[in-house]
C-alpha cells in the first residue's frame, strides 16, 4: 500500500514536482523537503537573495462577531489569548498562542485585524483542533471559518524587488503590515512577515491560482523555491519556535521567552488582565519569573545537538538539567546551534552546560537568541 496516498496535497504540489522536490510527510501532507540545489544552498539563497516557500498546509481562518463589529470578534478572541487584539491597528498583525488552563500552549498563531473581522494564520498540525477549540469557546458568539486558500512566504533580502515586479506599492509596507492586492491580476492578501529572521511577505491566494502566483514570482532571477528543509534551519538561526518542538502544552509563555508578545493591557495591572486560559501561572511568571527559560546553545565543535538530547550541568553526566528542542547546523552561523529549556540558575548567557551526544557530554555555551541578526523592515 502507498502511504503516501492518505496525505494531503498543496495547491502548489505539482509545481514541486516539476521543480524536482524531495517530497516528504510532515503535518498529513506531502511537502517538499528540499529541492536538487539542497538544503544549504536554499537556506544561504534566503539569507542573501530571495526563497519562495509553500505553507499552504497551515490554517487561514476568518474570524467575525455575529454582531459585525471588530471590537466584539477582538474581545472574544482576547478570551482564548494572552494578546492585545482590542488595541491591534486595522491592516496590523501581531504574533500570539492560545493557552490552555495550566498556562501551556496549544498552538502559537498569527493574528491580523482586517476591516470589521480577524483574519488568524495556525499551524497545519494544530488547525482543525484550533477550528473546534474557537468554535466551542466564541463559536456562540463568532462565525469561525476556514478559508480553502494557498499560502506562500516569500523571504530575504531581495524580497521586496521580487514582488514589487508585480506590485510596486509594496515597498511601502513595514514589519507586520498587512494589505490587500492585485498580484498578476489576482486578488491576494499579503503580510510583511514570515519565519526566516529575513524580510519579506506571506501572501495568501486563491487556490487555483497558487501557481499562477508562484510562478510568476520564480520568474525573478533572485528567486528560488525553498523547501522545509532549510525553512527549519533558518528560523532556528532567527531563535524562533517550531510547535511541537519548542513550545506545546507543557510549556508557559513565560518559560519560553515570549514574554515580548504580551502586552501591557492584558498583563498585571492592565486595562483587560487576566481573562484568559491559565492566567494565573503566566500572570504570576510574568511577575515573579520562571523556574525554566528556553535559551540559545552553540555547542563546541562541529557535531550538531539534535532535539531530544539531555542537557547537564556537568562534564561527567551526574545532574540532568533540561532537554534540546530543536538542533542542527547553522548555515549562516557556521556551526552546529540549539535550543533548550534549562533552569534559571543555568540560563545566563555564557554558562556552560554538556549536551549528551551519542553517550558523551559534550561542551555548550547558553547564547543570546537570535543566533543572527534579524533584517525585519522596522
Amino acid at each position: 500500500m502507498d502511504d503516501t496516498a492518505a496525505l494531503k496535497k498543496t495547491p502548489l504540489h505539482a509545481l514541486h514536482l516539476s521543480l524536482g522536490a524531495r517530497m516528504v510527510p510532515f503535518a498529513g501532507y506531502e511537502m517538499p523537503v528540499q529541492y536538487p540545489a539542497g538544503v544549504l544552498k536554499e537556506h544561504l539563497q534566503t539569507r542573501a537573495g530571495a526563497g519562495l516557500f509553500d505553507v499552504s498546509h497551515m490554517g487561514q481562518v476568518v474570524v467575525r462577531a455575529k454582531s459585525g463589529r471588530y471590537e466584539d470578534a477582538a474581545l472574544a478572541f482576547e478570551s482564548l489569548v494572552p494578546v492585545d487584539i482590542l488595541g491591534l491597528a486595522e491592516g496590523r498583525q501581531r504574533y500570539g498562542f492560545f493557552t490552555d488552563e495550566n498556562g501551556g500552549i496549544l498552538d502559537d498563531l498569527m493574528i491580523t485585524h482586517l476591516d470589521d473581522h480577524l483574519f488568524v494564520v495556525v499551524n497545519a498540525a494544530c488547525k482543525e483542533a484550533d477550528v473546534a477549540h474557537m468554535q466551542k469557546h466564541i463559536g456562540d458568539r463568532c462565525d469561525i471559518t476556514l478559508l480553502d486558500r494557498a499560502l506562500v512566504a516569500l523571504q530575504g533580502p531581495r524580497a521586496v524587488d521580487v514582488l514589487a515586479e508585480l506590485w510596486a506599492d509594496v515597498a511601502a509596507m513595514k514589519f507586520m503590515d498587512v494589505r490587500h492586492c492585485r498580484l498578476h491580476d489576482i486578488s491576494c492578501l499579503v503580510s510583511r512577515s514570515g519565519y526566516s529572521g529575513e524580510d519579506g511577505f506571506e501572501i495568501s491566494v486563491p487556490a487555483n491560482k497558487a501557481e499562477d502566483v508562484a510562478r510568476r514570482l520564480l520568474e525573478h532571477p533572485d528567486a528560488q523555491p525553498i523547501g522545509l528543509g532549510a525553512r527549519d534551519s533558518l528560523r532556528l538561526e532567527a531563535g524562533l519556535c517550531l510547535y511541537g518542538n519548542d513550545i506545546d502544552t507543557t510549556t508557559t509563555p513565560v518559560e519560553a521567552a515570549l514574554e515580548w508578545a504580551m502586552q501591557k493591557a492584558r498583563r498585571t495591572g492592565g486595562a483587560r488582565t487576566g481573562d484568559f486560559p491559565g492566567a494565573a501561572r503566566i500572570l504570576g511568571e510574568l511577575d515573579n519569573g520562571a523556574a525554566r527559560r528556553r535559551v540559545g546553545l552553540k555547542p563546541e565543535g562541529k557535531a550538531p545537538v539534535r532535539g531530544h538530547s539531555k542537557l547537564y550541568a556537568d562534564a561527567e553526566g551526574k545532574t540532568e538539567i533540561g532537554e534540546v528542542t530543536s538542533g542542527g547546523f547553522g548555515p549562516s552561523v557556521e556551526g552546529p546551534i540549539a535550543m533548550g529549556y534549562v533552569p534559571v540558575s543555568h540560563a545566563s548567557v555564557g554558562t556552560q552546560i554538556y549536551a549528551e551526544v551519542r553517550g558523551k557530554y559534550l561542551p555548550a555555551t547558553v547564547a543570546a537568541l537570535p543566533f543572527i541578526t534579524p533584517t525585519y523592515k522596522r
